[in-house]
């Protein structure tokens, strides 16, 4: 006898953007603030910015083409008004003892990555031809992966990543802010590197900085060192993660190196705890021992829309 019960299917899941995407061997980082009327202009841009990336990428599949882009606080105001993504703010700056993680401005957030700098190149030109009268550069960063996932400072980067479904855990909005599921949060930092006075050290002391062998990049017993410090652990104990996509950067006839920084998190209070432990230090252990070689020049925080969220964007707030 057949069910007199109608099957009702499920709501569609909105879709990320590509924050889980794997680690590549070129990225640009670019990052911006709106000029006053360029609102429409970005709007556009952002509806159609999933379209263009295809586009760009199309002659060469096997390049792995993809951007993340993200909103500031103020900007989402402008761009689209209530509701609000549920934890957006403004960076919040920090002034500790002997260090300071600055905020600096920036409204939009473009995260390219690709296994061809060309790639990467040609999609920061043809976003850069729709918004160049609307927009005002704040940071234009190219970079790239080194040696075996090592930043500028000889030690691998990024071991720690969750992967899998922990990945999307850690790192995607759900349940939690329903008229934003499929979002996620990215907090932006660039460290500039003392790398005359880091190469100073001898090996045994990186190390203890670090909490990780270099060669090996085996975990080591170091309170207090960088690895310790940025550890979060939640009441019942469990290490709370984040999925960081951190690269270096530099120009070395200028004597610049860095590393990028940039963490995707669900909420970004767990990358805020962490960088309250690294510059402000705790009752257990000082700020974080890395910050006497590495200093920390920019300071963002963007909201990372679904993709169904930008395929239908809602209609623009009008100003009173």
């Amino acid at each position: 006898m057949p069910s007199s019960i109608r099957s009702v299917d499920a709501q569609p899941q909105p879709q990320p953007q590509p924050v889980l995407s794997p680690p590549a061997p070129v990225a640009v980082f670019l990052v911006v603030t709106i000029e006053p009327g360029g609102e429409d202009a970005v709007r556009d841009l952002l509806s159609g910015l999933a379209g263009l990336v295809r586009a760009v990428g199309f002659p060469s599949p096997d390049g792995g083409l993809c951007c993340v882009t993200g909103v500031g606080s103020a900007a989402w105001d402008r761009l689209f008004g209530d509701p609000r993504p549920r934890d957006l703010h403004p960076f919040r700056e920090l002034e500790g003892r002997r260090h300071r993680a600055v905020s600096t401005p920036g409204d939009l957030l473009f995260h390219i990555r690709a296994a061809r700098t060309d790639l990467c190149f040609a999609l920061v030109t043809e976003i850069m031809k729709r918004l160049r009268d609307a927009v005002t550069v704040q940071d234009e960063v190219q970079a790239f992966a080194y040696f075996d996932s090592r930043n500028l400072l000889g030690f691998v980067d990024g071991t720690e990543n969750p992967v899998g479904q922990a990945a999307a855990e850690a790192a995607i909005v759900g349940a939690e802010d329903p008229a934003f599921a499929g979002g996620s949060y990215a907090v932006v930092q660039k460290y500039v590197h003392d790398v005359e006075a880091w190469e100073a050290l001898a090996v045994e002391a990186q190390e203890k900085v670090i909490g990780r062998s270099k060669l090996t990049n085996i975990e080591l017993d170091v309170p207090g060192s960088h690895k310790d410090v940025n550890t979060v652990t939640g009441p019942d104990g469990e290490e709370l993660e984040i999925l960081r996509g951190a690269m270096p950067f530099g120009r070395p006839g200028h004597g610049e190196f860095g590393t990028y920084f940039i963490a995707y998190a669900r909420t970004p209070a767990i990358p805020e705890t962490m960088m309250r432990k690294m510059f402000l230090g705790g009752p257990e252990s000082g700020p974080d021992p890395i910050l006497d070689y590495s200093q920390a020049v920019t300071g963002t925080l963007f909201f990372i829309p679904s993709v169904t969220f930008l395929d239908s964007i809602p209609e623009r707030p009008v100003a009173d």
